[in-house]
């Protein structure tokens, strides 16, 4: 007597065009959030590098000018340099044309506060972008598994119930492919479960520094808060 051979790639193979369907959308969720979670990985380390040497560069310039061309020659690539190139245009802007336009009403500190909002606003939605991704992979993977589950193991209640073999070997196996379904479904939800999690936690430290830098950054350009020396310092040292 031939033994049928169980197990994954049976199932597979005997699931009907739903079933295949179901296990390729898993598949293709699989992929797209461990794409997303490497590549945010990655520009997430690089960012926060280049926003440590930056934020030592500014609190060690000479001047803001020092600043400036800083940034000039190696471009704002990250949050802390883009608000500072657009803090100091909109400072320079509004010293030199003054509140001509509607846009550009109120005082120095209500301009910058605007503009500086709208960076941060701007390196906000930045932050965020591709997490829905990972939001609804890790909460429909597990119904799209189970989905799969049930639709198997109705597939094969049907089948043993055409063929009149209803003992439990012959029961036991089918169902048991198509539980793996639903761990597959739990297999492609966690990793962007807890991805979500940890790249949500390094946008909401990333967003209080920008925040903290950017109430010293505004306090620079509205007091030209500066020691003897001409040197930036921090607020909490005061000025020497």
């Amino acid at each position: 007597m031939e033994t049928q051979t169980l197990g994954f790639a049976h199932f597979i193979s005997q699931a009907d065009g739903l079933g295949k369907t179901l296990f390729v959308v898993l598949l293709a969720m699989s992929l797209a959030s461990w794409y997303f979670i490497a590549t945010k990985a990655v520009s997430n380390l690089r960012r926060r590098r280049n926003s440590a040497r930056f934020v030592e560069m500014f609190w060690n310039a000479s001047s803001i000018e020092e600043v400036r061309n800083e940034i000039s020659t190696h471009g704002a690539d990250e949050p802390f340099s883009h608000l500072t190139s657009h803090a100091i245009f909109a400072r320079d802007h509004h010293q030199r044309i003054g509140g001509g336009k509607l846009g550009e009403a109120g005082s120095l500190g209500e301009f910058l506060t605007r503009g500086m909002r709208k960076v941060i606003d701007e390196e906000t939605a930045r932050l965020e972008n591709g997490l829905t991704l990972l939001a609804t992979v890790g909460s429909t993977a597990p119904f799209v598994g189970l989905l799969g589950t049930v639709w198997g193991v109705y597939g094969a209640l049907v089948s043993i119930g055409m063929s009149g073999a209803g003992t439990l070997d012959k029961v036991a196996g089918p169902v048991g492919e198509a539980l793996i379904m639903t761990g597959l479904g739990l297999a492609v939800a966690l990793p962007a479960v807890v991805a979500y999690n940890v790249f949500t936690r390094h946008n909401r430290l990333t967003l209080s520094g920008l925040d903290a830098f950017a109430h010293d950054l505004f306090a620079y350009l509205t007091t030209g808060a500066m020691n003897q020396n001409g040197r930036v310092v921090s607020l909490n040292q005061g000025v020497a």
